[in-house]
């Protein structure tokens, strides 16, 4: 009479080459992933920063509202012009802007005005984009004149 053996404890586990197999499946598989998923988050970054720059042309425009239809001039102290808490009179305001408006990538918006980047009467306001790095609203900057 033959006696069975129980199985042994090397054989309940998996192989090298199982492992391998497995490992040869989930590195294909993330290279199929990735990049869809790359391609993703910079159009979701994009659309953000189109929604703050939205903003931010709201904020303006409430302001030229205010102000007998005119925005503010120039680029550089319009930020703190619209988060001032206080008018020219020294009467208390609500300001336009809560914070400063940032891109998806939490650098600050550019603006100018009057708008020589488009033929436009609106501000130009634009997004360094993906490169961080200011094109004046070309190249892969994100601007709110584009679609214009």
């Amino acid at each position: 009479m033959t006696s069975r053996q129980p199985r042994s404890a090397a054989r309940a586990a998996f192989t090298l080459l199982e492992l391998l197999i497995v490992l040869a499946i989930l590195a294909a598989l993330a290279a199929m992933v990735v990049p869809n998923l790359l391609g993703s988050q910079r159009k979701a970054q994009v659309k953000t920063t189109e929604a703050s720059i939205s903003g931010f042309e709201g904020a303006l425009k409430l302001y030229a509202a205010d102000h007998a239809g005119s925005y503010p001039s120039g680029s550089d102290e319009v930020i703190e012009l619209l988060m001032a808490v206080e008018d020219e009179d020294g009467e208390a305001i609500d300001p336009y802007l809560e914070s400063i408006p940032k891109d998806a990538w939490e650098k600050p918006l550019h603006y100018e005005y009057p708008n020589k980047k488009a033929t436009s009467t609106k501000p130009a306001i634009w997004s360094d984009g993906p490169n961080m790095t200011n094109e004046q609203g070309e190249g892969d900057d994100v601007n709110n004149w584009a679609d214009a």
